[in-house]
C-alpha cells in the first residue's frame, strides 16, 4: 500500500517523519480555496480537506492524505495574506487576543474518505512595532494561513497554546495516525 500525500508543505512531510512515515509521492491538488459566502471557519477548514483529498487521484492501493489549516479570529477566516499589508493587518487584529487554529484531516482509501478536524486556541501577545516590522521583513509570513507558522520566528508571539501543538503546525499527529489506521494504512509495526 503506497501513502500519497496531498500537500506541498515541507511542514506536513516533517510532522509525518514524526511518526516514521515517508510519503511515496506527493500530489498536490489545485483546487479554489475561496470560502464561500458566510461560511464559517470550522466548515470551511473541514470541506478543503475534503475537497483536496477527493481532487487527488489514487490508484486501488494507495492512499491519500490531505489537511488543511485555518486560522480564525471569531466568524473571521485568516487566510494566506497576500501581501506583507495584510499580513500585518492580521497579526495586529490577534496580537493581544486568542485565536483559534483548526487543522482538518482527510483519508481517502478506495471510495472511503474518513475525515477528523483539531481546533487549538492560541494566544498571541501584544507586538512592539519592532518586533511586528522585524518579523514581516523576516518573509516567514508568506504561505502561512493568518500569517505566521508557530514553528518560526512567530513562535515568540505566542505564550500559550491550548490543544495540539502539531495542528497549529498544520498536521495533527494522533488523529492522523487514527485516520491511518482507519483506512487500513499500516502506522506502526511495518518494519517489525
Amino acid at each position: 500500500m503506497k501513502l500519497i500525500l496531498g500537500s506541498g508543505s515541507p511542514r506536513r512531510k516533517e510532522l509525518l517523519a514524526q511518526l516514521g512515515l515517508v510519503p511515496d509521492e506527493i500530489r498536490s491538488p489545485d483546487i479554489d480555496e475561496d470560502p464561500q459566502k458566510g461560511e464559517l471557519p470550522r466548515p470551511y477548514c473541514a470541506r478543503m480537506a475534503r475537497e483536496k483529498v477527493l481532487a487527488v487521484p489514487r490508484a486501488a492501493d494507495e492512499v491519500v492524505l490531505c489537511a488543511d489549516t485555518t486560522v480564525a479570529l471569531g466568524r473571521r477566516i485568516m487566510g494566506k495574506p497576500v501581501d506583507e499589508k495584510e499580513c500585518a493587518e492580521f497579526l495586529l487584529a490577534m496580537a493581544g487576543r486568542r485565536h483559534r487554529v483548526i487543522t482538518a484531516v482527510a483519508v481517502a482509501h478506495g471510495d472511503r474518505v474518513w475525515e477528523a478536524d483539531v481546533v487549538t486556541t492560541v494566544k498571541m501577545k501584544r507586538l512592539s512595532d519592532i518586533e511586528l516590522n522585524s518579523y514581516l521583513a523576516s518573509g516567514d509570513w508568506r504561505g502561512k494561513a493568518g500569517g505566521y507558522g508557530i514553528q518560526g520566528p512567530a513562535g515568540a508571539f505566542i505564550p500559550w497554546i491550548q490543544g495540539s501543538y502539531s495542528a497549529v503546525m498544520g498536521l495533527p499527529i494522533a488523529e492522523t495516525a487514527n485516520l491511518l489506521m482507519a483506512a487500513g494504512y499500516p502506522v506502526y509495526g511495518r518494519d517489525a
